[in-house]
């Protein structure tokens, strides 16, 4: 149950991230996982209110901390409850695969080709936005779900092997 918390925490801060990026940083740095005719598309933004940038910074910031502290506690419920390298290992992957699925299905396939959200921020990707741009990123989403082995096995030994 812990588990499934953690991943709704998870999914929690990838949105906020996303919604401080997009929403109110508005910086095309912070785009490059976006197709290439969206990024040539995006102009840059002036501040719709004053400390809109600072305040997307600091609701990045937050989103990121939000998901480090669902790692961090995913561990220390672990421990706690004597996990072992399996448990540990699961509950890890669980939880970087659940992000990444919501960021698929919520993200790419809803997000950016079935709904008005980065229209309604950046109106001159109106006509670039579609369903047409599904699974454009597909590689890079496989090659992220690898390194997701990756990390829950470090964090699974890390976890069992000093605590």
């Amino acid at each position: 149950m812990v588990t499934w918390i953690l991943v709704l925490v998870m999914m929690a801060g990838l949105f906020l991230l996303l919604l401080a990026a997009v929403g109110f940083v508005q910086d095309k740095r912070f785009f490059t996982s976006a197709p290439q005719e969206i990024r040539d598309a995006v102009l840059p933004k002036p501040e719709r209110f004053r400390g809109q940038h600072l305040f997307g910074y600091c609701l990045a910031a937050f989103a990121a901390l939000l998901m480090v502290g669902a790692i961090v506690f995913g561990a220390w419920d672990g421990i706690r409850h004597g996990f072992r390298f399996g448990q540990f290992f699961l509950r890890f992957l669980v939880m970087f695969w659940g992000q990444k699925l919501f960021d698929i299905a919520f993200f790419d396939w809803y997000l950016l080709c079935r709904s008005n959200f980065f229209p309604h921020f950046f109106p001159e990707v109106k006509g670039v936005v579609g369903p047409h741009l599904f699974g454009y990123n597909w590689k890079s989403h496989c090659a992220e779900m690898t390194v997701h082995l990756a990390v829950s096995t470090v964090l699974a030994w890390v976890c069992t092997a000093f605590f």
